[in-house]
């Protein structure tokens, strides 16, 4: 496709058409959670259109809205996608989001550092029992063990081991 200058315009709501066979689902947990970062942060992102009002990205987005009372939303027009090109974008919208991964370690920064801020950590989409979770796989001491802990835990292991297809007996502390 060829680069394209999209603007934003904003839209009424009830001009916006669902794309009818979308496979991403979105529970009225998440809608509110949407609609929570929407109220807190403003619109961020805008709704991506077809050329005839359609929804190609954005449906959940559209939901919290309308949850909202928002009469408009922001949206950018991708007029010109064939609608192959239309469909697929629908799904890799989507999936190349949950391609991505976390680096934990970085985020049980940030959370402490907003809790810090009293900022409430529900608006990030993660909710109380998640971001404990994550504080604690991200603060967890993985120190290597010493020399001593090591022959300490040699001790504790068994001397001979019997292979199970085999059946033959290997002596463990042979090196």
């Amino acid at each position: 496709m060829d680069k394209k200058k999209y603007k934003i315009t904003w839209r009424k709501t009830d001009d916006l058409i669902p794309y009818a066979r979308n496979a991403r689902v979105h529970s009225d947990e998440q809608v509110a959670q949407i609609a929570a970062s929407i109220s807190e942060f403003g619109w961020t992102n805008p709704i991506l259109l077809d050329g005839d009002n359609g929804v190609i990205a954005g449906h959940g987005r559209l939901m919290a809205a309308r949850k909202l009372g928002h009469k408009e939303v922001p949206t950018i027009d991708l007029h010109g996608l064939t609608d192959a090109q239309k469909r697929a974008y629908i799904i890799a919208d989507n999936k190349t989001a949950l391609n991505a991964s976390w680096d934990f370690d970085m985020l049980t920064v940030e959370f402490e550092e907003l809790a810090g801020m009293d900022f409430d950590l529900g608006l990030t989409g993660f909710n109380d029992g998640e971001v404990k979770e994550i504080i604690a796989i991200g603060t967890a001491d993985f120190e290597p063990g010493t020399e001593d802990d090591q022959s300490q835990l040699d001790e504790l292991s068994p001397k001979i081991v019997t292979c199970p297809h085999c059946k033959k007996d290997f002596d463990t502390r042979e090196t």
